[in-house]
């Protein structure tokens, strides 16, 4: 297959959201549509925004609700996309969406999979005091994170860094693992390797009782 004329539609937020859509970009994929979130007025909203970045390149984009996202079906038909992506997208997009594109749907995750599937991968893997995290680029199938793995690039956690340090980190990772497959990805090859889910965990959000301190544990675990 060529490289001419690749299509994609993209579900994406947050910082890694922002620098995987401006990669395709660079690398001169055609973005049909943008799905994105309006920004929660209860958060601190220190990441970019991929709403400007798809006004300033003229690109469509909406805002679609959780429960609303099986009525972009019939658009997403008439798109005929090659790709679907989802960089950071908050919501699960529904298997009957994952079915639309001719070649493939795929997800950036924030750790190196099969480790810390689910929920806040990178605030776990700094809680259980891991000395490396990554980003991951997999295909997307009905159950979370689960899908074969395209590529990852592993950071290194500092023993001084914080969750926000390392998902810096993760985030510039992501743009590096979309530069270095799309040129694979631009003539519709897909890299598959095996998602062994033996070998990692599904975690869930971080509620407030997460962050407890059990003084009687060891001073490095109190400390991550």
């Amino acid at each position: 297959m060529n490289q001419v004329n690749k299509h994609a539609v993209v579900f994406a937020y947050h910082d890694v959201g922002v620098y995987c859509l401006q990669a395709l970009l660079d690398a001169g994929m055609h973005i049909d549509l943008v799905i994105t979130h309006d920004d929660d007025p209860n958060e601190n909203i220190w990441f970019g925004s991929v709403a400007k970045l798809c006004q300033q390149h003229h690109i469509p984009y909406e805002i679609v609700e959780r429960d609303q996202l099986l009525k972009l079906l019939p658009r997403l038909l008439a798109l005929s996309p090659d790709y679907i992506f989802s960089f950071y997208y908050r919501f699960m997009i529904p298997a009957e969406l994952l079915k639309v594109p001719k070649l493939a749907a795929l997800n950036m995750h924030g750790s190196l999979l099969p480790k810390y599937r689910g929920r806040a991968p990178v605030n776990w893997a700094v809680l259980h005091g891991e000395v490396e995290t990554g980003a991951t680029l997999h295909v997307m199938e009905a159950k979370p994170d689960a899908g074969d793995i395209v590529d990852q690039i592993a950071v290194p956690i500092e023993i001084h860094e914080t969750a926000h340090d390392v998902f810096n980190k993760v985030s510039n990772a992501a743009k590096r693992v979309i530069e270095r497959v799309l040129p694979k990805l631009m003539k519709g090859e897909i890299p598959r390797s095996p998602n062994d889910l033996s070998r990692g965990n599904y975690y869930g959000g971080r509620k407030p009782e997460d962050g407890r301190i059990d003084w009687s544990q060891p001073a490095i675990t109190i400390y991550n």
